[in-house]
């Protein structure tokens, strides 16, 4: 029987989880706490296995409670319940301490799975979470990095781009090139598209970086 701790400032979401809880088998709830201290005060005389912890309260909070956990309580597992998306916060969170995280948003379902997947000692995270996560790494894979910008650049534009990092003009450009003014616009906002650069004094940085320049 695995002994789990509600720990949220809402009395409306404890008895929420309470009654989604009380008739599941291998499972039941030994107490209840409004805040990180309060459930630090009371863990000395209501041992737990899980505590299902909400990252935004007063007093103390999700983060402050999972690192105080680890230290006084290693052997408690803790799972986050909350309505906070924050990529950088959840990584914070995991790395105090914590075994899983779920939106309050999941269905039952997926919080009974996630109960279960802490208990055997794994990690979760809820679905919504780990596939926005994984569009955003899939997205900035698909984002070609600086070095691969540059390489598109065709001969041409290379020359051009040298020959503007030495200083000259758009009238001197074509004069050197035997091409007209209107073509090196061409080719200068080209490159400018393929690097995303904003302007030249971007772009010529850019070059000097990625050694493009002779």
């Amino acid at each position: 029987m695995s002994r789990i701790f509600l720990v949220d400032d809402h009395t409306i979401v404890r008895d929420g989880l309470r009654a989604l809880l009380t008739h599941e088998p291998n499972i039941t709830i030994v107490g209840e706490a409004s805040n990180g201290q309060e459930l630090l005060d009371r863990l000395p005389t209501t041992p737990a296995d899980v505590v299902l912890l909400d990252a935004n309260m007063p007093v103390l909070d999700g983060l402050a409670t999972t690192l105080r956990l680890r230290a006084e309580y290693p052997q408690v597992r803790v799972l986050i319940l909350s309505m906070l998306a924050h990529e950088r916060y959840i990584g914070q969170l995991f790395d105090a301490g914590a075994s899983g995280y779920v939106l309050k948003s999941a269905e039952k379902d997926e919080i009974l799975v996630a109960i279960q997947m802490v208990i055997s000692g794994r990690q979760f995270l809820c679905s919504d979470l780990g596939l926005n996560m994984l569009r955003k790494v899939l997205a900035k894979d698909d984002e070609p990095d600086e070095t691969t910008k540059a390489s598109r650049l065709s001969r041409r534009e290379s020359e051009v781009l040298q020959l503007l990092a030495e200083g000259l003009t758009t009238n001197e450009i074509a004069e050197k090139l035997f091409t007209s003014k209107r073509t090196i616009e061409t080719h200068r906002q080209n490159i400018l598209e393929k690097t995303q650069t904003k302007n030249t004094a971007a772009l010529i940085r850019l070059a000097v970086t990625q050694g493009l320049l002779d």
